[in-house]
């Protein structure tokens, strides 16, 4: 029996934050030298953001930071830089800390920006626009709270408010791109555009428009970024690479350490060699 996802069955999530680290590389090593903490969305909210997220680090050293993004859309309000929406991104995020700083970030599940804009998230997508531009200014008082507050539930509240406002309940076809999006996430055998299609009841082009539309990337890219989160987690756990491949529906190990190469800049060996060193 064919099983079909509709808009209409997309399930509230549980409201507590993601509390895994896929596509921090090393993440380890960056928890030793920061301050990392994650808060729930909650109310209208917990549908569309998947959390807060907040960062404090005083480093004599520099320490530069490669992330593999998730096809998710974040506001960043960074030292005293401008905020700004970040789209998805196709290639590698790097950032390198020094000093003392912090950053407030808020990271949208998978299609959950698009109910604050008027245009599709591939408008968005590999670019970092002024937040104001995008969302209107942001009223002084909660400027300063998110910047320089020292009560992170306070500046949580001052980011639900800025985002309550602006904040339209999701249409059918934008819930169903992110019921879609959270399927390949968490069903390991959605490994193809095809069968993802099948599950949605439409045509690959259709399912292509849908993912643009709402999730600002396609849907081959969701399920090979999701692919290799997968396969990061596992490169330092010894695993049977020729195995994980297979599962991961790759036609063989070469084809996977090739993406993985493509996406993080190391073949799996090396990074799983790096994220041994000291750091």
């Amino acid at each position: 029996m064919k099983k079909t996802v509709t808009g209409g069955s997309y399930h509230r999530p549980v409201r507590h934050p993601r509390k895994d680290d896929r596509g921090i590389l090393a993440a380890a090593r960056l928890r030793d030298k920061v301050r990392f903490r994650r808060f729930p969305a909650t109310g209208p909210l917990d549908v569309l953001v998947e959390h807060f997220w907040l960062i404090d680090w005083d480093l004599a050293a520099p320490h530069e930071q490669h992330v593999v993004p998730h096809p998710c859309v974040n506001l960043a309000w960074m030292n005293d830089a401008p905020a700004l929406v970040h789209g998805v991104e196709h290639r590698l995020s790097s950032v390198k800390l020094l000093g003392r700083g912090r950053v407030f970030g808020v990271q949208f599940r998978p299609g959950g920006f698009r109910p604050f804009v008027d245009r599709p998230v591939s408008d968005f997508t590999d670019e970092a626009v002024p937040v104001a531009e995008v969302l209107g200014p942001v009223d002084r008082e909660y400027e300063e709270i998110l910047r320089h507050g020292t009560d992170d539930d306070a500046r949580v509240a001052a980011a639900t408010e800025y985002l309550v406002r602006r904040h339209r309940e999701p249409e059918p076809a934008n819930l169903l791109a992110m019921r879609l999006a959270n399927l390949v996430r968490t069903d390991r055998t959605l490994l193809r555009v095809d069968r993802l299609a099948e599950v949605a009841d439409m045509s690959e082009r259709a399912l292509q428009r849908l993912f643009g539309e709402y999730i600002g990337v396609n849907p081959k890219w969701v399920i090979r970024r999701y692919r290799i989160h997968e396969a990061i987690t596992q490169a330092t756990t010894g695993t049977n690479w020729a195995r994980l491949a297979a599962a991961l529906g790759y036609s063989d190990q070469a084809h996977l350490a090739r993406d993985f190469q493509q996406t993080t800049g190391m073949s799996p060996t090396e990074y799983a060699r790096w994220v041994g060193e000291p750091g």
